[in-house]
């Protein structure tokens, strides 16, 4: 009989973000290679208990508290113990694999896994957080907690390894690099024998967020369509900086320009990028950045910042990348991608997308990351693991000086609660 797998987060469907795909995805990859696959997250409106996909994916929607206008739920260090401890028990679960720093029922399912005999604990990292400011302090220190005993540890590239690693102060033996994946075959180039116009199309589909670089975009989206009458810009995804974004069109007269679309749906992204020549990219921080694969793999001409793990996704040549990370850099760099376009005969652009879309398939694909996954799971089952109060408490007092000792004490509260809901038999 296969391994049994449980992943856990706050962030699953049908929220949509990147996160909640890779977890469908993978665990739908692992189901292929035999593995069972339940998820464990909140509930999401009309979504409660335990739901069953056509595709067999056991899903829990838990009754658990919730922080204000977010999808993370309230960081309270107990109050599901005995939900999550009754779903891993009841589904025979071997490994507790939880999703994303900001997850505060991954942590949880970290903290409360351990207590059962023979579980494993495996948490992926999706993204890279800062040093200094005041969610990325708090955001490492509790990251420092749920981490301390972990069995494996998983990152989207070597700069989000290093990252994390840093973060959580972590040993090198726990570490893992498995990059994200794209299913190639929802994101087809279209293909064009002659063009109708001299149109150029520059796509940005993204959360409308300052770490996404997108003042970069508002900067650079006027001087480009000042010096160049042909471009067009469509621009999809919501937040905080939409207001910003529309301001900017209504100031240099771009309505008719800069398409501005709002959320795009998932299933909707390719056709939104088959609209376009250019995928622009503005982030400041990102770990994997996935849309980049999308892009390429749809044929696009990708412009890009170099920062975090971007380098680490696409092949050279398949990518144009700005010098430095600032607004005249972009534009440098989105000149230089609109001297490309221009100076490719049809039957060459058709080539060129053809040949990139089957990089992306080659290089990327869901079932690797699923083989790659499951020998993390193999390699964490077979080493012998300590299981006492009395190990764990010396590794929380490790984490910290006061906050070490404060853990010390949660973790030696929650074996108590582990204790007592065993003997009720919870």
């Amino acid at each position: 009989m296969g391994i049994c797998v449980a992943m856990v987060s706050d962030f699953y469907l049908p929220s949509v973000g990147g996160i909640e795909m890779h977890i469908y995805h993978l665990s739908l990859a692992l189901m292929r290679r035999g593995v069972r696959v339940v998820v464990v997250t909140h509930e999401y409106g009309d979504h409660r208990g335990l739901e069953t996909t056509v595709d067999g994916l056991r899903i829990y929607y838990l009754p658990i508290p919730m922080l204000p206008t977010t999808n993370a739920s309230l960081p309270t260090f107990f109050t599901a113990h005995h939900l999550l401890r009754g779903v891993f028990i009841r589904e025979n679960v071997d490994i507790v694999h939880a999703h994303g720093a900001l997850s505060s029922l991954g942590h949880e399912a970290l903290m409360h896994a351990r207590w059962i005999p023979n579980t494993r604990t495996i948490f992926t990292d999706h993204s890279l957080f800062a040093f200094r400011d005041v969610t990325g302090i708090l955001t490492n220190k509790l990251l420092r907690f749920a981490l301390c005993d972990v069995d494996g540890v998983i990152c989207v590239s070597h700069s989000g390894k290093e990252n994390t690693q840093l973060r959580a102060r972590l040993e090198e033996e726990v570490m893992h690099v498995i990059p994200n994946a794209i299913i190639s075959s929802d994101f087809l180039p279209r293909l064009h024998t002659q063009k109708k116009d001299k149109k150029i199309t520059i796509v940005t589909i993204s959360r409308l967020f300052y770490r996404k670089g997108i003042d970069l975009l508002i900067a650079a989206a006027p001087i480009i369509c000042a010096q160049h009458p042909a471009v067009h810009f469509i621009v999809g995804g919501d937040g905080p900086l939409m207001t910003d974004l529309e301001r900017m069109t209504e100031r240099h007269g771009l309505q008719e320009r800069v398409e501005i679309l709002g959320n795009v749906p998932p299933q909707s992204v390719s056709q939104v990028m088959q609209r376009g020549d250019i995928y622009l990219n503005t982030s400041l921080t990102e770990s994997f950045g996935i849309v980049l694969l999308e892009a390429a793999s749809t044929g696009l001409h990708v412009v890009s910042t170099k920062v975090g793990g971007i380098p680490e996704v696409l092949p050279e040549g398949m990518v144009e990348y700005c010098e430095e990370v600032s607004d005249v850099a972009v534009v440098n760099a989105i000149e230089r991608t609109i001297e490309a376009v221009a100076s490719l005969t049809p039957s060459q652009e058709d080539a060129r997308k053809l040949h990139n879309h089957d990089a992306v398939r080659r290089l990327y694909s869901w079932d690797k990351v699923a083989e790659m996954t499951h020998a993390v799971y193999t390699d964490s089952l077979a080493k012998p693991r300590p299981q006492g109060v009395y190990h764990r408490l010396s590794k929380a007092v490790k984490t910290g000086c006061i906050g070490g000792v404060i853990y010390a004490i949660v973790v030696l509260v929650d074996a108590m609660i582990a204790v007592v809901l065993g003997m009720l038999g919870c």
